[in-house]
């Protein structure tokens, strides 16, 4: 079928068209696929690290949360510590490393390694995300400032301590810090700093009878 005079002169802007972008035009298109391809590739590939630190971590709980009256046996306690070291390896990114560093320390300080304890709990502290799309849980951040303060105590090392506890906001967690600078400033020998900050503590809402044994022990 013949085309007439309008027909073929839009036949012929098409085709001049084509040839000026037509070749952009598949690139775009090119690079939009692949694009899509590899973005679904690395979704694909990220859910597969997840489940997998999810799994390393499911045994973790399996081995740290046990019957409360028997104490967990030794090689737990090294199996727990094995299968952080691979979560801090493989995943370090993830938040499943977080709570096994937290477990592992934990377990350090049942085992009397406080040195190993610290340095999980910095570990923990050195690689919490806190970026614009992802950050991590305040509380999870105070529960391993805290227990380090205890750890770097237990040390022996109260200046240390209290140079960490003093720069931390305490959030909901004021009773908890409270008591733990009490307790440095009478490894500190500093007895009226010591009481004033666990009475600070019971102010805060503490009802722990360990705060309580130490109140009476101050005379209070």
């Amino acid at each position: 079928m013949a085309l007439n005079s309008a027909e073929e002169e839009s036949l012929e802007a098409l085709k001049t068209w084509w040839n000026e972008n037509g070749r952009f035009l598949l690139l775009l298109v090119i690079l939009v696929v692949g694009g899509w391809a590899g973005w679904s590739l690395w979704q694909s590939s990220r859910l597969d690290a997840i489940y997998a630190a999810s799994d390393i971590y499911e045994e973790i709980l399996d081995l740290a949360i046990g019957d409360p009256d028997q104490e967990i046996p030794g090689s737990d306690r090294d199996r727990i510590r094995d299968l952080t070291a691979r979560l801090k390896n493989e995943h370090s990114d993830s938040i499943y490393a977080l709570f096994g560093a937290l477990f592992a320390a934990q377990q350090a300080v049942i085992s009397n390694d406080l040195a190993a304890a610290e340095q999980e709990l910095q570990w923990l502290l050195d690689n919490a995300p806190d970026g614009l799309f992802s950050s991590t849980d305040p509380a999870l951040l105070l529960t391993a400032q805290l227990r380090l303060g205890r750890v770097i105590l237990a040390r022996g090392e109260a200046d240390r301590a209290l140079s960490l506890i003093n720069g931390i906001d305490p959030g909901p967690f004021e009773a908890d810090f409270a008591e733990l600078r009490g307790d440095i400033y009478l490894a500190l020998g500093q007895t009226v700093d010591a009481r004033d900050s666990y009475l600070a503590a019971r102010g805060a809402g503490s009802t722990s009878p360990a705060l309580t044994m130490k109140l009476d022990e101050l005379g209070l």
